[in-house]
C-alpha cells in the first residue's frame, strides 16, 4: 500500500457528488469535497475518474470456504483458517463472522475455542478479519429447521442458552434463534445482556411474538424471506414484523435462488426499511470449489451452479463470493451501484455497530467500475 496516497474524484456510497480521500500510514484520515482538494508534498495522486470507492465487503453469514465448515474445526485447522481468510480477502472481503450451524453442544465448544484463539492470535496482512462468530442454532423452530439437523435442536431456555455459549460467550457475536420457542424472553434479555446480537429466524414467530423480542433487544433478521413464512396481508408474521420495525436489519441471500428477484426488488423499494437490508453470502465449505458433491455434517450436499442442496432437495446455501450478490443486483436492475455497493460493505458494518466509511479507519479499500456500455460491475482492491 502506498504510504501517503490522494484518491480523487471518487463517488463514495453514502456521500454527495465526487469526493477525495487522504490516506496516510494505511489509515482514511481526510474525507472531503474535491472542490477542497489541495496536493501535499510526498503525495501520490490516484484518479479513479468517477468509480466508486469503498471499503470491503463484510460478510455476517458464511458457513465455511475452501472444503472446511466452520462446525467441523479442530486444533489442526488453525492454518486452513489463515487460509481461507486470505482467500476472503482476494473475495474483497473485509471482515466475516464465521457462521456455526446447528450440531452438537460439543461440537459448538470445540469450534468456538478455536476461534476465539484464532482471533486472538496476530492477524497476517492482506487476510480478512474474523470479526466474532454467529451461531445459527441450535435453538431453531423444527418445521422451519431447513437444512439444519433436528437431532441437535434445544429448547430455548436461559439454562440452555448458557450451555452452549460456555466459557466463549465473548467470542459470539451473532445467535439466530426461534423467539417464539421462549414466551417468556428470558433468553433473549440474557443475551442482550451480554451484548451478543439476537437475529430471528427459522421461526414460525406471529407479529406478536416478532413485536416482542424486538422490544426485548432483538435487532436482525437472519435471511429474510427464507426459513420463516412468507408475508401474509392478515398474518405479517416475521418479516411483517421486521419491516415496520425501525432499527431492525435484514439479511438476505442476492443468489437469485435463495429469494426471487421480484422480491428482494420490494424489499429495496421499502423506502426507509431499504438502509436495514445486507447481503450475506449464507456460503458453505464448498466456497472456493468446483461443481460437485461435498459431505455436510453426516450427509453430503450437491453444489451446482453456486446453489447447494440436500439430496432431498432442500436449500442448503451457496458457494457464490458475497460481492457477487452485489454484481446480481445490478445486473437484475433491482438497484443503482451505490445501493448495491453499500449492501455488502456500509449496511452490515452498520448492523453490528462497525464504523462505515470514514475517517480513522484501515484504508483496505474496493474500486467499482460500471461498464457503460454493458453495464457490468466490476471491482478491484486498492
Amino acid at each position: 500500500m502506498i504510504e501517503n496516497l490522494a484518491i480523487i474524484n471518487a463517488r463514495l456510497p453514502g456521500y454527495p457528488d465526487f469526493q477525495q480521500l487522504r490516506i496516510q500510514g494505511g489509515i482514511i484520515v481526510e474525507i472531503a469535497p474535491m472542490s477542497c482538494f489541495n496536493t501535499l508534498e510526498n503525495e501520490q495522486v490516484l484518479n479513479v475518474q468517477g468509480d466508486w470507492i469503498s471499503l470491503g465487503g463484510v460478510d455476517l453469514q458464511i458457513n465455511g470456504a475452501l472444503g472446511l465448515a466452520f462446525p467441523d474445526l479442530e486444533e489442526k485447522d488453525l492454518p486452513r483458517l489463515q487460509e481461507i481468510c486470505a482467500f476472503l480477502w482476494k473475495q474483497g472481503v473485509n471482515g466475516f463472522v464465521p457462521t456455526i450451524v446447528t450440531t452438537s453442544v460439543e461440537k459448538i465448544a470445540r469450534s468456538l475455542s478455536i476461534l476465539h484463539n484464532f482471533i486472538n492470535q496476530d492477524t497476517e496482512e492482506n487476510s480478512a478479519k474474523v470479526l466474532g462468530v454467529h451461531l445459527e442454532g441450535p435453538f431453531l423452530n423444527p418445521e422451519k429447521r431447513g437444512a439444519h439437523p433436528q437431532e441437535y435442536l434445544l429448547p430455548l431456555t436461559k439454562d440452555k442458552v448458557k450451555q452452549v455459549l460456555g466459557d466463549y460467550a465473548s467470542v459470539v457475536k451473532i445467535i439466530t434463534l426461534a423467539p417464539e420457542l421462549d414466551p417468556s424472553g428470558d433468553a433473549i434479555s440474557y443475551l442482550e445482556s451480554l451484548g451478543i446480537i439476537v437475529s430471528l429466524g427459522h421461526s414460525l414467530a406471529t407479529l406478536e411474538d416478532a413485536e416482542k423480542a424486538f422490544a426485548q433487544g432483538a435487532s436482525m433478521v437472519t435471511h429474510a424471506f427464507n426459513a420463516m413464512p412468507g408475508l401474509h396481508h392478515r398474518q405479517p408474521g416475521l418479516l411483517g414484523a421486521a419491516l415496520a420495525s425501525p432499527g431492525v436489519y435484514c439479511g438476505a441471500i442476492a443468489d437469485g435462488q435463495h429469494i426471487c428477484p421480484t422480491m428482494l426488488q420490494l424489499l429495496l423499494r421499502m423506502g426507509e426499511f431499504e438502509k436495514g437490508l445486507f447481503l450475506v453470502s449464507d456460503a458453505l465449505a464448498p466456497l472456493g470449489l468446483q461443481n460437485g458433491v461435498y459431505p455436510w455434517d453426516s450427509r453430503e450436499i450437491e453444489v451446482k451452479n453456486g446453489t447447494a442442496k440436500l439430496p432431498n432437495g432442500t436449500l442448503a446455501g451457496t458457494t457464490l463470493p458475497l460481492l457477487d450478490g452485489v454484481k446480481n443486483l445490478v445486473e437484475w436492475g433491482l438497484c443503482n451501484v451505490e445501493s448495491a455497493i453499500r449492501l455488502a460493505t456500509d449496511s452490515p458494518r452498520k448492523a453490528i455497530n462497525l464504523p462505515g466509511m470514514v475517517a480513522g479507519q484501515p484504508a483496505h479499500l474496493l474500486r467499482w467500475h460500471e461498464n457503460e456500455d454493458t453495464s457490468e460491475l466490476t471491482w478491484t482492491r486498492i
